[in-house]
């Protein structure tokens, strides 16, 4: 029987205590650059250590640290050790724009921001630019000088505020997601029942700690189990079995962006290969997964992979296919995990399976709201506690979801609704492309055309007229994109969501 949520540990600082005194040799952080690892008594120490830090500078529980950093053990540190002491952790993109950065500095109300040299002299500036009263510790990936460590005064609640994360965005300011420690320890461990972690398993995550996933998905998840994480710097291609091989992971934590170049690199030696048989399952979730390179992936490497889906808002948790894998569905995220769900038409009213209409959740993992947004908050918090999420699907009559699309990038061609998504993947089915994104552009007479922007393999060749051919058999006329543009890389998000507003920019 499943423990009462109740009887379980509330708050970031009883996890980390509880697996210190149950398992303080048990390792729970590796960090393949440097060789450490991090078990649990060391993983407490550490958040203690960082709590004191943040004490001795004057900071009071429930103020907001940020850091930007890419992985490692001192984004971990500063990520769980935060939340440990009760202070608010908010995680900043490392490819944010000066304008973006200064924006969510200044509304986040950030006291500290841990930040490498490289960015000293750029944060210093949003500092004097906005009147800023933050202050910036230089910080190396691979550990910070910490005091010894003291138990933090007081203690925090269950719904207090743990982190503020600012959503990427495609128009307008980003919106901070202020997540209690409910919201996301109730998240991580819905991932973990669904996957059946156990303190042995250990995940490979590239995905940065300044993305959801990379934070409930790769750490929270883990860290309510007891299990551990290896966390290299960065994805990278080369170095991806290597680390299967060195580290023997027992689930892979993955993005469609990392499933396609894996499919386009090199395959695992046979010692990587034989590592390979550990692998119990590969996750992917943050954006679509298309359904060729779904299958393509489980039958080259013989690792089947999970679809899922989560939202910033939620606390990277909405859906997920089954263990089972006679269970999947591809082309679906699967059916909801920790949240109720329910597909609505403009007005509210809930539509029937098989109906399409927008995407509502509601749980524990659910936001308290926007930071300092109240008009964006009961926007997206509706009666009942339900959250729009701005997603098009439908449900099936097995309960499977299936997302069409977003709101705002939903193509009305001749008064005719397109899902973007429904273009990628015609795209993607060609041989030569290695990615694809389409979007709606204005047009004089049908309101919308539609404009897709593709990336060819590396050492594959492909003219705009060879693939405006092959939609037009795969899609017909209607749906054929109209423009087509051969592009380097997709605009995307830390996630490798694509951002598919800033195509138009290409």
């Amino acid at each position: 029987m499943a423990p009462d949520a109740r009887d379980l540990p509330a708050t970031f600082r009883d996890v980390v205590d509880a697996h210190a005194a149950s398992q303080p040799h048990a390792p729970f952080l590796l960090a393949p650059e440097p060789g450490l690892a991090i078990d649990y008594a060391t993983l407490r120490a550490d958040c203690r250590a960082f709590s004191a830090l943040l004490a001795a500078r004057g900071i009071a529980p429930g103020a907001t640290v940020s850091f930007m950093l890419e992985n490692g053990v001192s984004a971990a540190t500063i990520f769980l050790g935060a939340m440990y002491g009760g202070y608010v952790v908010s995680p900043i993109n490392l490819h944010a724009q000066d304008a973006q950065l200064e924006y969510t500095l200044v509304h986040s109300d950030t006291r500290l921001v841990f930040a490498g040299a490289e960015n000293r002299a750029r944060l210093e500036g949003v500092r004097a630019r906005s009147g800023a009263s933050f202050d910036v510790c230089v910080a190396g990936p691979d550990g910070l000088e910490l005091p010894a460590g003291a138990p933090p005064a007081g203690a925090c609640r269950p719904d207090d505020p743990a982190m503020l994360m600012y959503t990427s965005g495609t128009t307008g300011q980003p919106k901070g997601a202020l997540l209690s420690h409910a919201n996301m320890l109730s998240g991580g461990r819905a991932v973990a029942a669904s996957l059946a972690l156990a303190p042995a398993d250990r995940v490979l995550s590239s995905l940065p700690l300044y993305h959801i996933n990379g934070q409930c998905i790769a750490t929270v998840a883990p860290l309510a189990s007891g299990g551990s994480i290896v966390m290299p710097h960065r994805f990278s291609v080369s170095q991806w079995w290597p680390l299967v091989e060195r580290y023997r992971p027992t689930w892979l934590n993955m993005v469609p962006t990392i499933i396609a170049y894996l499919l386009n690199g090199a395959d695992p030696t046979p010692g990587q290969a034989a590592a390979c048989k550990n692998i119990r399952f590969g996750r992917s979730a943050s954006a679509p997964l298309p359904p060729e390179q779904h299958r393509a992936f489980e039958n080259r490497f013989g690792i089947s992979v999970i679809e899922a889906m989560g939202l910033t808002e939620c606390a990277s948790v909405a859906f997920t296919n089954p263990l089972d894998r006679t269970a999947r569905k591809y082309g679906s995220p699967g059916k909801p995990l920790g949240v109720e769900v329910r597909v609505v038409d403009p007005t509210g009213r809930e539509l029937a399976s098989g109906e399409r209409g927008e995407i509502e959740l509601r749980g524990p993992n659910v936001m308290l709201g926007y930071y300092k947004s109240p008009e964006a908050s009961a926007a997206a918090l509706r009666d009942g506690g339900w959250l729009a999420t701005g997603d098009l699907g439908y449900r099936d009559a097995d309960g499977y979801y299936f997302i069409t699309g977003r709101l705002k990038e939903l193509i009305i061609k001749g008064g005719e609704n397109i899902a973007p998504r429904e273009i990628d993947e015609a795209l993607l089915a060609h041989p030569a492309v290695l990615e694809a994104a389409a979007v709606g552009v204005p047009d004089a007479a049908y309101g919308q055309e539609i404009l897709a922007c593709v990336v060819v393999k590396p050492g594959a060749t492909c003219t705009e007229e060879e693939l405006r051919a092959h939609c037009l058999r795969t899609l017909g006329r209607y749906k054929a994109p109209r423009y087509l543009r051969l592009v380097g890389q997709l605009p995307k998000g830390p996630s490798g969501k694509v951002q598919r507003l800033k195509l138009t920019e290409l």
